[in-house]
């Protein structure tokens, strides 16, 4: 998925919905870090993509809040 198009899903989302997606960010990329630890992740690229959507749901959940 593009990142304007993921940006755009994310912003459709409510803040549980949002929460959650972040939860499972961060399972995602603990796997990630454990996998790269033991040599078995061979697309290390994908830790830093999932750093990012962590910090653009983080950004969406922000605006969120102050727009209330």
């Amino acid at each position: 998925m593009k990142t304007k198009e993921y940006v755009a899903d994310l912003k459709t989302k409510n803040e549980e919905e949002l929460a959650t997606a972040l939860t499972d960010a961060k399972k995602e990329l603990f796997n990630l870090r454990f996998q790269n630890a033991t040599n078995q992740l061979d697309n290390t690229s994908r830790i830093k993509e999932v750093k990012k959507n962590i910090a653009r749901i983080q950004t969406v959940i922000t605006q969120k809040r102050m727009a209330k």
